[in-house]
Formats: C-alpha cells, structure tokens, sequence
C-alpha cells in the first residue's frame, strides 16, 4: 500500500469572462492524496475551454 498517491478529479464548474459571460466548464484538478483519504496539497488546475483549448486556472483572474 502506497502512502502517497496522486489523484485526479475532473467537476463542473461555473467561469465568468467578460467577453462570454457565464461559462460552464470542466475543470481538471491533479492533487497529492495521502493514504487515499487525505488530500496534502493541489499540484496542478486546469480547464478546457469552449473551443476545446486546455488552458492554465492561474490565467482566468477576475479581479485585473
């Protein structure tokens, strides 16, 4: 049994862009799991966007 895994989840999530609006996207997120149980820490968020392109979290900030 391994004591740290890394597990991926892909959610549904709700992004607001000023040329688009409200958009519902996927979004991917790669996170360091101990035992399974315990999450440790988010290695890396990213999202498809509508055009199909894969596209950094970091890049969709709100407040610019």
């Amino acid at each position: 049994m391994k004591l740290i895994n890394i597990k991926r989840k892909t959610q549904l999530e709700q992004r607001h862009t000023r040329e688009m609006g409200v958009l519902t996207t996927n979004v991917t997120y790669i996170k360091k799991m101990l035992f399974n149980l315990i999450p440790l820490a988010t290695l890396h968020k990213y999202r498809e966007t509508y055009y199909g392109e894969i596209k950094d979290c970091e890049e969709c900030v709100l407040a610019k």
